[in-house]
């Protein structure tokens, strides 16, 4: 038995940012949406990210006061995307994403904060922004959003959360990582944990939403609120075309079997990208020649989808791109049940009194920048033949105030990682590096040089906390004169090794400035959208700002919605 409805104004292939922004702005137009999901739950990779998203010229920055010109952010992505710059795309994302905050603020159960101080990850660069140019999600109890959201929601993260309980970048996390400083982050602290325990004992799952979950569960609440219909457990398996070769639909399989659904006016791929597709992994990623020398953090239903979609249609997938991949720093966590987990490094490479280095024992990169530009340092670095990897090193002190990977810091105890391997301890420098395969003479010269240069306040080999980004990095109650430095002088020493990983992809289909899927003649393949990372990244493969993939999703799913809902659409 298939569904009743078989016809809608708009067929969405995916349920991340990109793809919900962009059903819930076609049906508060009118539209009649239908958003299809492979997986059982919403979200994909957005719900297991860190929610912001870079929007500049937000009304949130208006309200305090900052009101930049549009050529600022504009300069800004000219000189960090070089031959990449799209001007035409980038200025539809400078002019839409203002207007999509507002939209969302204002007309839906989606609800911001203000990234008033997260500062763009290259500070030298001009135009570079020193805050107010990104939002987050605002917190949320899964209760409030209704038990229709929590059937559909994805849950958090295990490797991103402590019990299962998200953090959310800003307050929240600064009273956790001062808990055992300040009096008042221990009560905030305490209050939070004993809080998720209760929901963990009463309902079985955290009901305090923060980053990813909560832009996801508000996405949810807003589009079921519009009236869109979401099956999960549905795959987009084929497009329909007419004798034209317009994109009509899209046939479906899913509980009910399989089944065509027709869409009167485009059909939106925001399918998360192929981050597990091997075959394009080995093609595409560099230094990846078997495909498995790569660790994701996305679900494993990102394996190209909607890219195979729209090329089945004309599209074509961009590899121009400076890189293909949002590379991100991680760690391999291997657990008793003898399951793996990937943890993401974006917290502890820019604190004091850790560094990263490579198999030589020298430092390779200011660890404080982005964390594609970290793992990017590496995979060019590490000599042809080796394997690509770092370890991040850090002391006793460090280990009593910060996390080393998944190791929490006081009064989390340590051993636990110790013991599976995932952290190895040594008391000296050297004994540390011949524990983990390190050239001994060559990491206790760097550690030697570096906190040299730690104990005045200053780093010469990178600079690192000398600019918003890396000094917000640090920690800003640091006793030394730089917030990002601070001496490895207090043994034991720690090491985690750390491998590339990724967020998502950069290289999707070519599309233009309205998201029309263009073919191999650079015209649009009517009825055919993409928005999220199934569109090739209006950065051009390039990380300047932390959010340059959520921004984008979803000024673009609202830009492309919005259009799909007006009278005469774009679809032509």
């Amino acid at each position: 038995m298939t569904p009743d409805t078989t016809t809608y104004d708009v067929v969405v292939i995916g349920s991340g940012a990109g793809g919900l922004s962009a059903a819930i702005a076609a049906a508060h137009g009118g539209a009649s949406v239908l958003v299809a999901e492979k997986a059982e739950t919403c979200g994909g990779a957005t719900a297991w990210s860190g929610g912001w998203m870079w929007t500049p010229r937000n009304l949130f920055a208006h309200a305090d006061g900052v009101n930049e010109d549009r050529a600022l952010p504009r300069t800004y992505l000219e000189h960090r995307l070089g031959d990449n710059f799209d001007a035409a795309k980038v200025d539809a994302l400078l002019d839409g994403a203002p207007e999509m905050v507002e939209f969302f603020e204002r007309q839906t159960a989606l609800q911001f904060v203000p990234g008033a101080k997260i500062a763009d990850i290259h500070g030298d660069t001009p135009g570079a922004g020193t805050g107010h140019r990104s939002v987050g999600p605002k917190p949320v109890r899964l209760r409030k959003l209704g038990p229709d959201v929590a059937a559909l929601l994805r849950r958090q993260l295990y490797e991103t959360s402590f019990l299962g309980m998200g953090i959310m970048a800003g307050p929240d996390l600064q009273a956790f990582l001062h808990s055992t400083r300040s009096a008042k982050a221990f009560v905030h602290c305490a209050r939070r944990v004993s809080t998720h325990l209760l929901d963990l004992a009463t309902t079985r799952r955290g009901q305090h939403l923060v980053n990813g979950t909560a832009l996801v569960g508000r996405l949810l609440r807003s589009a079921l609120d519009a009236g869109v219909e979401i099956r999960v457990g549905t795959a987009a398996t084929a497009l329909t075309t007419d004798s034209d070769g317009r994109v009509t639909g899209v046939r479906l399989a899913g509980p009910d079997g399989a089944y065509t659904v027709h869409a009167r006016r485009g059909v939106v791929l925001a399918t998360g990208g192929f981050s597990h597709d091997l075959d394009r992994r080995r093609e595409l990623f560099p230094r990846t020649p078997t495909g498995r020398e790569h660790w994701t953090l996305t679900p494993s239903t990102t394996t190209g989808d909607g890219i195979t979609l729209g090329e089945s249609a004309g599209g074509r997938l961009d590899r121009s791109l400076a890189s293909p991949v949002a590379y991100c720093p991680v760690s391999i966590i291997r657990y008793r049940n003898g399951k793996e987990g990937v943890f993401p490094h974006i917290l502890d490479r820019g604190k004091p009194g850790a560094i990263g280095v490579l198999a030589d024992g020298r430092r390779f990169v200011n660890e404080g920048l982005g964390y594609h530009d970290y793992t990017l340092a590496m995979v060019e670095q590490v000599p042809d033949g080796e394997e690509v990897c770092s370890w991040l090193i850090a002391d006793q002190r460090y280990l009593r105030y910060f996390p080393l990977g998944m190791a929490k810091p006081l009064p989390i105890p340590t051993w636990p990682y110790l013991k599976s391997g995932y952290l190895t301890r040594g008391r000296t420098v050297r004994e540390l590096a011949e524990k983990i395969g390190v050239d001994p003479d060559g990491l206790e010269k760097t550690v030697a040089a570096f906190n040299e240069g730690a104990r005045d306040g200053v780093d010469p080999e990178f600079d690192r906390g000398t600019t918003p980004f890396t000094a917000g990095s640090g920690d800003p109650d640091n006793p030394w004169p730089n917030p990002a430095l601070a001496p490895l002088e207090q043994g034991p020493f720690y090491a985690v090794k750390v491998v590339p990983g990724s967020f998502g992809t950069f290289a999707g289909l070519v599309t233009d400035a309205a998201s029309r899927v263009l073919n191999d003649e650079n015209q649009p393949v009517d009825g055919l959208f993409a928005v999220g990372v199934d569109q090739s990244s209006v950065m051009g493969g390039h990380y300047p700002s932390g959010g340059i993939n959520l921004g984008p999703a979803m000024t673009f799913g609202y830009l492309t919605g919005r259009r799909l809902a007006s009278t005469t659409g774009v679809s032509r």
